[in-house]
């Protein structure tokens, strides 16, 4: 049986991403086998609740990575204690930063997730 080929985020800028040699406008949300759409142009518009369902249905994870853009932005302080109520830590960066760290602890096979709002 073939193992499904992992995620790999290639490029980011322009308002979008570059993953596994597609092109994905906006902000996404990324783990080891699929990209989905999401839709934030911001962290201040993550609706907690409605977030941490959305990570929720992606899995089994240990860590969301939370690209906030050019900068380091703080997101509601609910987010990270409603995701460690899930068992998942929450690591905030700017998005070039989440890009290179998934990308390393994908290929370490890690249980990881990065949400990624486009710089």
């Amino acid at each position: 049986m073939l193992e499904p080929q992992r995620q790999v985020i290639q490029s980011y800028g322009d308002g979008g991403f570059k993953i596994s040699g597609l092109d994905h406008a906006g902000s996404v949300i990324v783990t080891a086998l699929k990209t989905q759409s999401l839709n934030l142009a911001s962290i201040a518009e993550i609706d907690v609740q409605e977030f941490c369902e959305k990570v929720k249905c992606l899995g089994e994870l240990n860590v969301l990575l939370l690209g906030t853009g050019t900068s380091i932005l703080a997101p509601n302080a609910k987010l990270g204690a409603n995701l460690q109520n899930l068992g998942i830590s929450l690591e905030i960066m700017d998005t070039g930063a989440a890009c290179r760290t998934f990308n390393v602890l994908v290929a370490e096979e890690r249980l990881i997730a990065a949400a990624l709002i486009p710089t």
